[in-house]
């Protein structure tokens, strides 16, 4: 499982454990996964889609940063 936390010039807009989780890149959308490589990326305009065990969620931003390390997702997103 991967440690997610999505927070907003507003608000923390999640925290918590997610199975997988889909992100829009500069260069496309990419899928981050258990024991992903570490990575810093530039998020664009699009939808960041994550995965719970109760299901999939969705989140439309406007663009941001994600930072990937040690099963450790953060993103800080314009929504």
């Amino acid at each position: 499982m991967l440690k997610l936390r999505i927070v907003s010039p507003e608000k923390v807009v999640y925290n918590g454990e997610v199975e997988s989780l889909k992100v829009p890149g500069m260069v496309g959308e990419f899928e981050i996964l258990d024991n992903h490589a570490p990575i810093i990326s530039t998020l664009v305009n699009g939808t960041v889609v994550y995965t719970t065990k109760d299901g999939s969620q969705s989140l439309p931003v406007k663009g941001g940063f994600v930072e990937v390390k040690k099963n450790e997702v953060s993103l800080c997103v314009e929504v």
